[in-house]
């Protein structure tokens, strides 16, 4: 097999490739459209743009990471949930600020989410059950988050908002748990 056929035949098999990239150029264009039609409200530098493209790029490419690792669809929704999550979170922290602002000292607790995320999956070595235990890990810390946000005396609006990101690292923890029982189950049939 020579080099080219086998980097193929690995990356064969997704046919959310298109959509997923697809989606992520638009994204990446949208601003652009925004400010060329004069909508004063959006005014993005060169460096925003680069910022979103490596940001949309990291997470495009985690999710095809996922669908590498394994055709299961379980495993690879949770994958790409996981890295969706990932995304927004930290376009959210960087755009606005989960708690105050962008610039607020609290958002740095969504550091420590996405560092559970990370080193939850080295340990789990991207096995779906580890990963799914990463994932629920991740959604217990972000309700700790939106805890100490709330000691903290933010808004009641903006720590439900901070709340409601541990739903889809919970979905994530769901997805991967059931692609442990089906690896499990057709590993025990003959």
């Amino acid at each position: 097999m020579t080099g080219m056929t086998a980097i193929g035949s690995v990356f064969s098999g997704n046919r959310l490739r298109p959509f997923i990239w697809g989606t992520a150029a638009v994204l990446l264009l949208l601003p652009a459209v925004a400010m060329r039609l004069g909508n004063t409200g959006v005014n993005w530098t060169a460096e925003d743009f680069i910022a979103m493209g490596i940001m949309l790029t990291v997470a495009c490419s985690l999710y095809e990471l996922g669908a590498w690792l394994s055709r299961n669809v379980a495993y690879r929704a949770g994958f790409g949930m996981a890295a969706l999550t990932a995304f927004l979170t930290v376009w959210v922290n960087v755009a606005v600020g989960m708690l105050g602002d962008e610039g607020g000292r609290a958002n740095l607790m969504f550091v420590g989410v996405l560092l559970i995320v990370a080193v939850g999956a080295l340990v789990a070595a991207l096995k779906p059950l580890g990963m799914s235990r990463a994932m629920f890990a991740a959604a217990l810390a972000q309700l700790v988050a939106a805890g100490v946000g709330l000691v903290m005396g933010f808004e009641a609006l903006e720590v439900s908002l901070t709340a409601c990101f541990a739903l889809p690292w919970l979905l994530s923890g769901a997805l991967f748990q059931y692609a442990a029982r089906e690896t499990t189950a057709s590993a025990a049939t003959p």
